[in-house]
């Protein structure tokens, strides 16, 4: 029977290019969990969009003397080039300026204040002296109270992970006008978290599936306690506050970016003309939801972004939060745009075919610790790998087929006991590369795949067809049409994670559709069709200059 699954994934803020850092982190593992569920014949919605509200669209914006509509109308369509170029098949990637989703955000706020869940309070808050404004908190930096890391910013330490409250970081720094702020008092709407601490607790306890070090890290906040966390600012920037009196105030990025998941569901209905279709997956208690993103953004997905749903009520929780850890740059720097410190996806795809991109990224995803991002590595992947192991197979019996056979898959008459065994094998690694993706251990379900590959390598180098053909013309003909086979299950077997090279081997091997509605199965190759012709799937790669960081 059909799975319905829902792919949530972190909004980036418009802001910036996107790097490689990012694409490992979130966007590449959820593409590959979505196209694996489709072929599996899953209904699946995957859906984003980018984040246009917050302080890094204003810090952008300040920095430059522009608009943040600006920004937005500048990086928006470069996101979306690159999720085109990288492959990254989203049913829906919209932004945060819709009214479709200032509404449903404003639904929300206006839900929880109904359930006394939202409150007023007073709140010290920092306030630049010289610009003459009140600081939201990524206007301001200075040292973590909690691990001394110098570079805190004023809700997030990005070193320790730790929430923080601007007031409490050490020596602070206005980065509008590098003076220290001082502390004023304004009032804003809080919500009521330390309500949910119990409920939030027995609700982690029970995911098993959930990965140690984020059910750790969540366990340990709900361990401390939740506080309450004012979701308003003294901004003019986002979602309107629906409350009279608070014109002059916005209800804040973290609030509103989470509700994105469910406002680009709606819009998704909208645009297909259903406009109830979104519910499924929000309100059928069957829905599987996993939201990918990186290990900076938990807190946001396991304990604030479920708070208000269980407040809100009737909507599905987070099935799953598999957060990745970072893709380092160079000596244990995290890829970061506002640092500097990072090779953008853009500039990469402008060197590399994104298949190679996407099969290195994978390689080193960062799925239980950080890992490192290193071109030459990259080209070694390519080379030694990827090549070696796999687009070699596919290339040299495809070839010799076109050689010997006129193109024509042969005839294999009765297999023998090895070319049995290498199909039993390509047909155990649907089964063992499946469980892989649908558990988000994509590292894992590469070197399933990759070890079919092996196997059909050792395979073809046993029986040798290219001196058989020779000899015992029937010999080759049972080896060529048993390497073809499982060269269109590993076509299949890889497709989450190299779509493009691989939709290209399925047209050249004939097989009717899409590699994802062809289904997760070994789709026979028949004896007597004439495959395409067909070319090298990848290109060795020389070390070049590194690309532009």
């Amino acid at each position: 029977m059909a799975e319905r699954i829902f792919v949530a994934v972190a909004w980036p803020y418009a802001n910036y290019l996107l790097h490689a850092g990012q694409a490992a982190g979130a966007y590449l593992p959820a593409d590959i969990f979505a196209r694996y569920h489709r072929m599996q014949g899953n209904d699946v919605l995957m859906v984003s969009g980018s984040d246009c509200h917050g302080t890094p669209i204003t810090v952008a914006a300040d920095n430059e003397g522009v608009t943040p509509p600006e920004i937005v109308d500048r990086y928006h369509p470069k996101i979306l080039e690159a999720w085109d170029r990288f492959g990254i098949s989203f049913d829906l990637f919209t932004t945060t300026l819709t009214p479709n989703h200032y509404e449903t955000t404003q639904e929300i706020f206006s839900r929880l204040l109904e359930q006394d869940l939202l409150y007023r309070g007073k709140q010290d808050q920092l306030y630049d002296p010289d610009a003459k404004r009140f600081l939201p908190d990524r206007y301001v930096e200075g040292t973590c109270p909690l691990c001394s890391y110098a570079e805190a910013r004023g809700d997030q330490c990005d070193n320790c992970g730790s929430q923080l409250d601007a007031i409490d970081l050490i020596e602070p720094r206005s980065k509008m006008s590098g003076a220290t702020p001082e502390v004023r008092e304004s009032e804003h709407f809080l919500l009521r978290l330390s309500a949910f601490n119990e409920q939030l607790r027995q609700w982690v306890s029970e995911q098993p599936h959930w990965r140690r070090n984020v059910a750790n890290f969540t366990l340990g906040i709900l361990e401390e306690g939740l506080k309450d966390r004012a979701i308003t600012r003294d901004i003019s920037w986002g979602v309107p506050v629906p409350v009279d009196g608070y014109e002059d105030k916005r209800i804040y990025v973290w609030f509103d970016a989470v509700i994105g998941y469910l406002s680009a569901a709606k819009e998704w209905a909208e645009k297909k003309g259903e406009p109830d279709a979104w519910r499924p997956y929000w309100e059928d208690p069957d829905t599987q939801a996993y939201y990918f993103i990186g290990k900076d953004n938990i807190v946001f997905h396991t304990l604030i972004w479920p708070a208000m749903l269980l407040g809100y009520g009737s909507l599905n929780l987070p099935y799953d939060v598999p957060a990745n850890q970072y893709v380092n740059f160079s000596a244990g720097q995290k890829q970061s745009k506002s640092k500097g410190t990072a090779t953008w996806l853009l500039d990469l795809l402008d060197s590399y075919d994104a298949d190679v991109v996407r099969f290195y990224l994978t390689q080193i995803m960062p799925e239980t610790s950080d890992s490192e991002f290193r071109e030459d590595e990259l080209i070694r992947a390519n080379n030694e790998v990827l090549i070696a192991t796999w687009g070699n197979l596919a290339n040299r019996v495809l070839a010799m087929i076109q050689r010997n056979f006129d193109g024509v898959v042969p005839e294999p008459g009765s297999l023998g006991p090895d070319s049995d065994a290498l199909l039993a094998t390509v047909r155990e690694g649907f089964e063992l590369t499946g469980n892989a993706y649908a558990s988000c251990q994509f590292r894992g379900a590469l070197r399933e795949a990759l070890s079919v590959a092996q196997a059909a390598n050792k395979y073809l180098d046993e029986r040798a067809p290219w001196r058989a053909i020779k000899e015992d013309r029937d010999h080759a003909a049972e080896t060529l049409y048993t390497a073809i086979q499982a060269i269109s299950g590993l076509s299949f077997l890889l497709h989450p994670i190299l779509p493009f090279s691989t939709s290209s081997l399925h047209t050249t091997l004939k097989h009717e559709g899409t590699p994802e509605t062809g289904g997760w199965t070994l789709l026979e190759v028949p004896p007597g069709r004439t495959l395409g012709e067909g070319g090298a799937l990848y290109k060795k790669l020389e070390l070049q200059e590194p690309v532009a960081t």
